[in-house]
């Protein structure tokens, strides 16, 4: 296997890891962001205020985009698994 095919798969690797991560971390980022805004201006400074929203919002997006990222990553996997004859020879 040739060190430019290794990075080929590791660089798609990556790719889909960043897709995959961005989709969970942008939300939370942004209500963060929101209820950091809230307390800011309300000047309540109770960690669980942060906490609960952010988890709730990435358990909605999970709900929402898991079918979508499992059909990513699986897609991914099969291409993978079908190019190895052609990774390997």
């Amino acid at each position: 296997m040739e060190p430019e095919t290794v990075l080929e798969v590791a660089r798609r690797a990556l790719e889909l890891t960043l897709l995959l991560m961005g989709i969970l971390l942008v939300p939370a980022l942004v209500v963060g962001l929101l209820v950091s805004m809230f307390q800011a201006a309300t000047q309540i400074n109770e960690m669980t205020l942060s906490f609960i929203p952010k988890l709730l919002v990435t358990m909605f997006v999970i709900i929402i985009g898991g079918p979508f990222m499992l059909r990513l990553l699986t897609d991914y996997a099969l291409d993978l698994f079908h190019d190895i004859p052609g990774l390997l020879g």
